[in-house]
């Protein structure tokens, strides 16, 4: 059965009293949550019990996507990188072997869910807006949010995080993959700057290429930095608005889809 296009909005409430609002995180400095004042007084902070929450509903969300053989990929970067515009041409050249959904997260608006809705895949929106906004989509929003798809009948859950280098990656959503999309107009130190985002990605896409000859850009160093955080992780050079260097990133995702869906094959 077609899965018939539908686009939902999910308003989140982060500080309604069944959800967990978080301070910043910043487990590269540590993580333990443990902070000392001038005064000589320790404070434990929430850190570590918000990450034990989350990494429970994440297990959760992981175990339900494994049994459906759905392959989840958590796509982020910092505004205006061109990740929706990536997702729009990507949507567009696999629609027609990949059974794909779209979760979207933003402060405010519903901008990017209505440009991906245009490719006829299910869009289901997520609002951080209340009380000001969460920098990042939880465990338990995805979970709220997959409630309004027909699980049955999607091969891709693709979730476009909050545009931000910091928080997103911080929070395990029971994703399989973790893409990052980084654009030319960023500059190059990016992976230098947000080690973390770099480090927890499996797959980076380098964007806007269609613009290297107007800008003082070195793509090499950036290519460097890259790996001088995460060696060997795969940089995709590309341009989302003419379709540049396309074809390696559709045939790694194709790649990874199936795997995930041979997978459950092999458990049933």
């Amino acid at each position: 059965m077609i899965l018939e296009n539908f686009f939902k909005t999910l308003k989140y409430n982060h500080h309604d009293g069944s959800r967990h609002s978080h301070p910043h995180l910043h487990p590269e400095n540590g993580g333990s949550g443990i902070t000392t004042k001038k005064s000589g007084i320790r404070e434990i902070n929430v850190v570590r019990k918000v990450l034990d929450i989350n990494d429970k509903m994440a297990d959760q969300n992981r175990s339900i996507f494994a049994a459906k053989g759905i392959f989840v990929l958590n796509v982020m970067s910092s505004p205006g990188s061109g990740k929706t515009t990536t997702l729009e041409k990507t949507l567009t050249q696999i629609a027609s072997e990949i059974k794909s959904a779209v979760i979207v997260g933003d402060i405010c608006t519903t901008n990017d869910a209505d440009r991906l809705a245009v490719t006829g895949v299910p869009v289901v929106q997520v609002n951080t807006d209340e009380f000001g906004g969460d920098c990042h989509l939880a465990a338990h929003v995805i979970e709220k949010a997959v409630g309004g798809l027909d699980l049955d009948d999607i091969d891709l859950l693709i979730v476009e995080n909050v545009g931000n280098l910091v928080c997103p990656a911080e929070f395990d959503i029971g994703e399989d993959a973790r893409a990052v999309v980084l654009s030319v107009t960023e500059g190059e130190d990016k992976p230098v700057k947000y080690p973390l985002m770099f480090r927890e990605c499996e797959v980076a896409l380098l964007n806007k290429v269609d613009l290297l000859p107007y800008l003082d850009y070195d793509k090499q160093k950036a290519i460097d930095y890259i790996h001088q955080v995460h060696p060997g992780m795969p940089v995709f050079e590309m341009s989302a608005k003419t379709e540049e260097g396309f074809e390696p990133w559709i045939d790694w995702l194709k790649a990874k889809v199936k795997d995930k869906a041979a997978g459950k094959e092999h458990r049933a």
